[in-house]
């Protein structure tokens, strides 16, 4: 928030609760510079206040920032695509925003992360939407199951960690039940899909084996437009710091966003230093799941990163072992056949 960062400063993680707590307060009362700030008046004294300004916290800063340092233009050129989740306020629907059917605007990344009552509803058109996540924070679904159906390497980050330890007092009971609420429920959405991508591929095995006059049955038809043996690599980017307490969803101050930033280039580094990562599966279920707190090595055998490395270095790892694979596979691994280079 508008404390002033000391670069320099290490904080030990025994101290880092109270120190993030200091940061929260500060956010509540002050806001997040380029982010927002409080609503004067605020919203329980205006009359006959509309959807858009029934918040705590006006998002004017956040307009401006993405204004700033975002183009628009490119993200429509169509070169990526680009996809946010918001849910629509009047169905309770989630809806998804993508840069191949509209075109993208500030307001549309601002409904992806407008949270009520602290953030206020984002008029798009004639609706209204609050954050995606109140439904599904991250729509896995959405990128494994689009038409046309591809072989799929997906990195799924997610802040909120579903699994966690048994709360102890209040503010870590507010604070798992957050991560909770808004998980992903990781696990959960890629068993389901691994389940459908199951009977996907049998139902393409068998359409193969089936004499043509059973293949232009209706049922035979409507299992043809399911069926596929494509394959998908999910990797799963879960951040797990312990002291990050009940307000990470508000407090976003400088060192707690490079804490973030070291977490996640640590993680990924680590994660890809693992051969089956960037290797198809063969398996018969055509799916394959990492997550490196679950099955990544520990200890000697993957040593902590520097975290002052640049992106670059992280893209280049990346780059190489798509363009060349890894080295050093241990005894037991899967098909080394590697995903083809974007």
């Amino acid at each position: 928030s508008g404390a002033r960062y000391f670069a320099g400063l290490k904080i030990h993680d025994s101290f880092s609760r109270v120190v993030n707590h200091g940061r929260s307060l500060g956010a509540l009362l002050g806001g997040a510079p380029g982010f927002f700030k409080l609503r004067v008046p605020p919203p329980y004294l205006h009359q006959n206040s509309n959807l858009e300004t029934l918040s705590y916290y006006d998002v004017a800063p956040l307009k401006s920032t993405l204004r700033r340092l975002v183009d628009f233009d490119l993200i429509n050129a169509g070169a990526t695509r680009f996809s946010a989740c918001a849910v629509n306020v009047r169905t309770g629907n989630a809806v998804r925003f993508d840069s191949t059917t509209c075109r993208i605007c500030p307001k549309h990344v601002m409904a992806s992360g407008s949270l009520p009552p602290s953030l206020p509803t984002i008029k798009i058109g004639d609706e209204y939407y609050w954050d995606g996540g109140l439904v599904i924070n991250t729509p896995l679904q959405w990128v494994l199951d689009t038409p046309p159906r591809k072989d799929t390497l997906a990195f799924q980050v997610d802040l909120w960690s579903a699994r966690g330890d048994l709360p102890r007092n209040f503010v870590e009971s507010e604070a798992r039940e957050k991560d909770i609420l808004f998980s992903s429920h990781t696990r959960t959405a890629t068993d389901q899909f691994k389940k459908v991508q199951t009977l996907r591929r049998a139902s393409a095995k068998l359409l193969a084996k089936m004499p043509k006059e059973l293949l232009q049955t209706p049922e035979a038809e409507t299992l043809a437009a399911e069926a596929d043996e494509r394959v998908y690599n999910v990797i799963q980017l879960i951040y797990r710091k312990n002291y990050a307490g009940d307000f990470k969803d508000y407090e976003f101050s400088r060192r707690t966003m490079e804490e973030h930033w070291k977490s996640g280039y640590n993680d990924a580094v680590r994660t890809l230093r693992h051969p089956e990562v960037l290797q198809q599966p063969n398996g018969g279920d055509g799916f394959f799941t990492f997550d490196l707190a679950r099955d990544g090595q520990t200890g000697s055998d993957l040593p902590m990163v520097d975290a002052d490395k640049t992106v670059d270095d992280l893209a280049r790892m990346f780059n190489a072992r798509l363009a060349g694979g890894a080295s050093g596979a241990p005894a037991g691994a899967r098909s080394p056949r590697k995903w083809s280079a974007p």
